[in-house]
């Protein structure tokens, strides 16, 4: 592999089409502003965000994304990027997700009811900023009502996984989200591989499968990924024949430890740039 110069590029961030803070055009001002080369919106099991993107200046290349949530007993994410996001059945699937977690929420309204919480949904509607709604914007809300003393405490004590109010969301069999990205022109990555709880060798049998399925690429540079797990995640990526992302998993004001923009060896990505944006 050549190595060169450092890029500063972001290939995984969320807007508040999803569990963002900052809009989707707030978003690709923020990226242009800190010279970011390379931006990729990859909202939770959305791509709703693309339409209210209406001005990308020229210092920037922005490429459409999505993140879905996968069935796995811990955390499996499959990052899409590069598709045709007016492919139908993508948007069709991704709608069923969006359903599903609408009634989820209104379950998880009426389980707040019951333990004596005041939360409409109108007011989630408002914090959401009429997009999305998941458990961030739930969390918010307990912690500006004085439910909890602030945002982490809500998902410790209430909305983490095991905890009274969680509930789960639907998610899409592996396979099935490798081939929905794939089908609409897409590049589907593993997210995050350290989410996934594994040991290495269960890592390695896991991207295996993956890749059978027809995954493309994975994500070693992530911002909460130490050098020993970068450097595995590179050793995945060379026995796969993966292609090589980078994404920070930006938030905004919810994950201020997470600042948009990574810094990045050329060398590692551009391989996956000229795949999903042309010859550079």
């Amino acid at each position: 592999m050549r190595q060169g110069k450092k890029m500063l590029l972001d290939l995984h961030t969320h807007s508040t089409a999803s569990d963002g803070t900052l809009t989707p055009q707030e978003l690709v001002n923020e990226a242009s502003q800190k010279e970011l080369l390379y931006l990729a919106l990859t909202d939770h099991d959305t791509i709703d965000g693309l339409d209210h993107i209406h001005n990308v200046p020229n210092n920037l290349k922005f490429i459409n994304g999505v993140e879905i949530s996968a069935e796995f007993p811990k955390t499996l994410h499959i990052l899409g990027y590069g598709f045709d996001s007016d492919h139908l059945e993508l948007n069709k699937t991704l709608r069923e997700l969006q359903d599903f977690r609408l009634k989820r929420n209104k379950k998880m309204l009426e389980n707040m009811t019951k333990l004596g919480f005041d939360i409409t949904i109108e007011e989630l509607e408002k914090e959401a900023g009429g997009e999305l709604i998941g458990r961030p914007h739930f969390a918010n809300l307990f912690a500006k009502k004085g439910y909890v003393k602030n945002y982490q405490e809500a998902f410790d004590k209430y909305l983490d996984k095991g905890k009274p109010l969680y509930m789960n969301k639907k998610r899409l069999q592996p396979r099935k989200a490798i081939q929905l990205i794939i089908d609409a022109g897409g590049i589907p990555v593993i997210a995050h591989p350290y989410q996934t709880k594994l040991d290495d060798e269960s890592l390695d049998q896991l991207v295996a499968e993956l890749t059978e399925f027809g995954m493309l690429g994975i994500e070693v540079f992530y911002s909460k990924h130490t050098q020993t797990q970068e450097s595995f995640y590179k050793y995945l990526a060379k026995k796969y024949n993966l292609l090589i992302t980078a994404g920070s998993d930006f938030h905004g004001s919810t994950k201020k430890d997470i600042p948009l923009g990574m810094q990045v060896d050329d060398g590692y990505i551009l391989p996956f740039l000229e795949k999903v944006v042309g010859q550079l």
